[in-house]
């Protein structure tokens, strides 16, 4: 007779052994949990960034010489201690690997997602609940995608740029968003105006990851991510707008 302490050492020979539970997303990777705090930290550091270009951005209502100072000196800091562009290209790498982080963890939580639900409903109900920023996350990333690989081409890079001159910082924003080039003014206020929906919903979502939001302080974070959200836009906004009334030429 097999007592119950010896049923694993009575298993009849040749039997299946017993099926090990597997982790939660199923092979053995990050969990989702661990994903969503990359997603927070990820984002977190490009808010940080967005804060910043947008107040280095804004120097150019100040005129030529103010906002070409500027761009020399992001490309000097940290001289002589360290070689020219270290500091500049050490940030460049931070942000390149927060947005691949946040991008492949978006990825990967929206396939999960679709595993566990495979067969789709036949009619969805229209939704009612939640804001227009969380239901058009996943669109307003791709948009912010591309709109990113142009803007780097087009004023880091010069390549798109019709001006084109390294350091001519001043000039180039002034010929990239001329009257004649109202199209790209608008295709870069609407990629502003998706970043402000990202950052909308995704400061607010990233504070409940950190822990940072309860009941009681839902009203007021929601607040705050708005207000963030609405400065960014009108920050970045407010340069090609300058640019093609003429207030900054």
């Amino acid at each position: 007779m097999v007592t119950l302490g010896e049923r694993g050492a009575g298993r009849a020979p040749g039997a299946p052994r017993p099926a090990t539970r597997r982790p939660a997303n199923g092979r053995g990777g990050p969990t989702s949990v661990q994903l969503k705090f990359v997603m927070a930290t990820s984002g977190a550091i490009m808010l940080l960034y967005l804060v910043v270009h947008m107040i280095g951005n804004l120097k150019i209502f100040l005129g030529r010489e103010s906002l070409d100072a500027y761009a020399e000196w992001l490309r000097v800091v940290g001289e002589p201690a360290l070689p020219e562009q270290t500091v500049l290209w050490a940030v460049r790498v931070v942000l390149l690997a927060a947005v691949l982080g946040h991008l492949v963890s978006a990825v990967v939580l929206t396939l999960r997602a679709r595993r566990a639900r495979p067969v789709k409903y036949s009619h969805r109900p229209p939704v009612t609940g939640g804001s227009y920023a969380a239901r058009t996350m996943r669109w307003g990333g791709v948009i912010i995608a591309l709109f990113i690989v142009y803007h780097v081409l087009d004023l880091t890079t010069g390549t798109l740029n019709p001006n084109g001159v390294s350091g001519a910082v001043y000039d180039n924003v002034v010929a990239d968003f001329a009257p004649a080039r109202w199209y790209v003014t608008l295709f870069y206020v609407l990629s502003v105006v998706a970043v402000g929906f990202h950052v909308k919903h995704g400061l607010w979502s990233g504070l409940q990851t950190f822990g940072r939001s309860s009941a009681a302080t839902q009203a007021r974070l929601k607040g705050v991510s708005t207000v963030v959200a609405v400065v960014l836009v009108a920050g970045f906004g407010s340069v090609p707008f300058a640019v093609l009334t003429g207030v900054v030429a």
